[in-house]
């Protein structure tokens, strides 16, 4: 016979009996508490009265005589009570015949039976002649202090309670004691044997039966649980491959084991979240196989599978860069590179695994070869949502298809176009150095001191044989990215300070300053090349200046700290280019080696139009000269911005003003004519 589990005795039963002796006995203790209380009201009541009982006759006998020594020895006696506290014998009406008090008794549990019993309590009797007449004369009155009282009250309540308490704890242990016996010594056996069955296989270890306990509830629910581990363990192993079944069938691709189209939502989804709380982009790319139909028509549909799964797996080798891997159908594949800052990255990928397919697959002897056509999206330039993105790559794929095969294509056309001369440039800049495309051009630069030329600024130029001429601003960080940086950047140096030293063979005394990129001043060989040069061109020092911007500086300005030290020994003048477009912060300024900071162009050319502009110009150069710093502001165009810069202290100036980058040759008849000038001046 099967029993409910509500018939059967449990530990829950087993607390709630315990928690109602208990509380019925702090219940009963309490009670017995208030009616003590009670008691104890009745008592100050009933001393009150005998107390007058005692005194009324005497008290009688000084009224009606008017005896007032009479009537200070009855209150003398009644103070003999420690529980008097003021005691009066006289007629209302009247001056008291005799009267006295005291203090109320001090007492540490007054606050508690003061609440229940009263500080203290009045009693009055009225005091008459004998009869016949029973002639009114006056009143008796005492007042009792209930400190006495309520210290004896005190003890009793917490005898009482004391008792109560235990006596119901007493109760409940005997209870606990029958339950534990009965119930949970049993059920602590149960459960014993319970933690040892291994859940993968629940009937290999069977609860064994109770002794005693073989035909009550205990015994019932055993031979049920046994039963019932018995066929969890037959049904388990069916349910979980059921489960997995349907899982891999909902959630991947079942040739590839690749995430299918719906695991990929779920997956993007959380990425492109995750994005937009960064404000990072996404690429979604979807490869497509150009003619897989005909590869299965020409070998065979088994074939095609195999090459499907040889080519996930190549996919795979690209799982570092991914965060996510999918099958969408057919013989398309969507990849998701998440957590990019530019386009150009989702163009290498997407290079990459064109340049993975011209590996031939070699299947049954065969080698066959694929080509694929990628479509990529961009969040958040190409949509916001999971299927914005996906449907747009598809498109993108499927168009580029019917112009051109084994290509990548963004969706945006302009965007294309950019990744494109971005990667033909990278690849024409690793060789623009050995085909003698760079050259350098120089900018003045002016004291404003005695308005003569003091410095050059060193420009790099590359003159691209199909492009033109090529900005420094596009190029140097390509240059930066594939490494090419640091031959550009000594080559850059050597040139500098080449001309320097013709320059100063020709009799004008200049400094020269030469941009540094990040790579370069964190590169450990650029203080030992600038210390080379330095000997080789027979340079003096301070006459080589490296600028290096704000951003370089704080990607790790110990180490960076460490190699201004370095150039600075090695005789090199430090100047901070840009300042006030990074961080600006005075605590890196004191900490690093620099002498010179050089005041952003985008500050000084609206300096006259915009008062920020002017007020960060004016901070800028009174900061410089705090720090002991030379002050040089660049993109200085027109005289009244030279004569606003001057009049705040500025120590020099570089800009159209003067002159623009000129090539060597042109700047040595520049420096020419404005040494005449200033001679003439002179």
């Amino acid at each position: 016979m099967k029993l409910e589990l509500k018939n059967s005795l449990s530990v829950k039963l087993l607390r709630v009996v315990l928690l109602s002796a208990l509380i019925v006995g702090v219940v009963l203790s309490c009670a017995q508490i208030v009616f003590d209380a009670y008691k104890t009201r009745q008592a100050v009541a009933s001393d009150a009265q005998r107390i007058l009982d005692m005194f009324r006759d005497p008290s009688t006998q000084a009224v009606y005589s008017l005896d007032r020594e009479m009537g200070m020895q009855v209150i003398e006696g009644l103070f003999q009570d420690d529980a008097v506290r003021m005691a009066s014998i006289g007629h209302p009406n009247e001056a008291m015949l005799a009267q006295k008090t005291r203090e109320l008794q001090h007492s540490n549990s007054r606050w508690l039976t003061d609440l229940i019993l009263g500080n203290e309590r009045t009693f009055t009797t009225q005091l008459v002649g004998r009869g016949p007449y029973s002639e009114y004369y006056g009143d008796l009155s005492i007042t009792l202090d209930t400190a006495t009282y309520g210290k004896g009250f005190i003890v009793s309540s917490v005898i009482i309670f004391i008792s109560g308490v235990l006596r119901a704890l007493a109760m409940a242990l005997v209870l606990y004691l029958v339950y534990h016996w009965l119930l949970t010594k049993p059920l602590s056996r149960i459960i014993e044997h319970l933690t040892e069955i291994n859940p993968d296989r629940p009937s290999a270890h069977k609860i064994p039966q109770l002794k005693g306990h073989e035909r009550n509830e205990l015994g019932v629910w055993i031979n049920t649980a046994n039963q019932l581990l018995e066929s969890i363990e037959r049904n388990t192993h069916l349910r979980h491959e059921a489960e997995n079944s349907l899982l891999r069938m909902a959630q991947y691709d079942f040739l590839t084991g690749l995430p299918n189209r719906q695991q990929l939502q779920q997956q993007l989804d959380k990425i492109l979240v995750d994005a937009g709380k960064l404000q990072r982009r996404v690429a979604v790319l979807c490869v497509g196989l150009d003619d897989f139909k005909g590869i299965n028509e020409q070998f065979s549909y088994q074939t095609g599978d195999q090459l499907l799964l040889a080519l996930a797996d190549r996919l795979r080798a690209h799982s570092g860069r991914l965060g996510a891997l999918a099958r969408l159908g057919g013989d398309q594949f969507a990849l998701v590179q998440a957590d990019i800052e530019q386009p150009y990255e989702a163009a290498e990928l997407a290079q990459s695994i064109l340049d993975d397919l011209e590996a031939a697959f070699a299947l049954d002897h065969q080698e066959i070869r694929l080509r694929a056509t990628i479509g990529i999206t961009l969040f958040p330039e190409d949509g916001d949502s999971t299927e914005k993105l996906l449907q747009k790559a598809e498109q993108t794929m499927t168009l580029a298809k019917t112009r051109s095969r084994n290509r990548y294509q963004f969706y945006i056309a302009s965007v294309d176009t950019e990744m494109r001369r971005r990667r033909e440039l990278e690849k024409d800049l690793r060789d623009a150095l050995i085909r003698d495309q760079f050259y350098l051009v120089y900018q003045p630069q002016i004291s404003y001191r005695d308005h003569r030329v003091v410095g050059v600024e060193a420009l790099i130029r590359w003159q691209h044989p199909e492009h033109g001429l090529v900005p420094p601003d596009l190029f140097i960080p390509l240059a930066e990215q594939n490494g090419t940086i640091i031959a550009i950047g000594e080559w850059v140096l050597d040139q500098a300070c080449k001309q320097l030293r013709e320059w100063h063979d020709q009799g004008f005394d200049l400094r020269m300053a030469v941009n540094l990129s990040t790579v370069q001043l964190h590169h450990a060989e650029l203080p030992r090349v600038v210390n080379n040069l330095l000997q080789m061109y027979r340079l003096p020092p301070r006459s080589l200046e490296l600028e290096v911007t704000e951003t370089g500086l704080m990607e790790d300005i110990s180490t960076a700290a460490q190699h201004l030290l370095s150039l600075r020994r090695s005789g090199a003048l430090i100047a901070i280019d840009d300042f006030g477009t990074g961080y600006s912060s005075l605590s890196y300024l004191k900490s690093l080696p620099l002498d010179k900071i050089k005041i952003d162009k985008s500050f000084v050319q609206d300096l006259l139009d915009d008062d920020d502009d002017a007020t960060i110009v004016r901070a800028i150069i009174q900061l410089g000269k705090s720090l002991g710093m030379q002050v040089i502001a660049e993109g200085v165009e027109t005289a009244e911005q030279e004569a606003y810069i001057i009049s705040e202290g500025c120590h020099e100036g570089q800009g159209y003003h003067y002159s623009k980058p000129l090539p060597a040759r042109e700047l040595s008849v520049y420096l020419k004519q404005a040494q005449r000038s200033n001679a003439v001046i002179l």
